[in-house]
């Protein structure tokens, strides 16, 4: 039972300092946090999208998560091209376009590995049964 409750806070945590540090990541640049800063914040988000993939989605998740998760990861995908048209709108000296498409780009850091990672738990689990 703790072993159970310390996975799910794991997961927790990981899942909250993902959306923080996608959020993070979609509204400043590399020029902005610096190469080696942004460099370890992409690290890290890919590191909470495993630990959420290990620890926060459970069997019975598996299927809703799975495919929120596949819209997620191709809506942000092939939304990028609908961002491109965005490019006029600014703010200041902030693009718009540049933000949303580096949101987006973030989300995806976060998701992709947290996808795989359940897909595979998913296919293990019916390779046993």
């Amino acid at each position: 039972m703790a072993k159970k409750i310390k996975g799910d806070i794991i997961g927790a945590w990981a899942f909250l300092i993902g959306v923080i540090l996608a959020l993070i990541l979609g509204l400043f640049s590399m020029s902005q946090l610096g190469a080696r800063l942004y460099t370890w914040l992409i690290g890290l988000l890919l590191l909470a999208g495993v630990l959420i993939g290990l620890f926060n989605i459970k069997a019975k998740e598996t299927t809703t998560f799975l495919l929120a998760a596949l819209s997620l990861v191709i809506v942000s995908a092939m939304g990028q091209a609908a961002i491109a048209t965005l490019s006029p709108l600014t703010i200041g000296s902030l693009s718009i376009a540049n933000i949303l498409a580096s949101l987006l780009n973030a989300l995806l850091l976060l998701f992709v590995p947290t996808t795989i990672i359940v897909a595979l738990k998913s296919v293990f689990d019916a390779a046993k049964n």
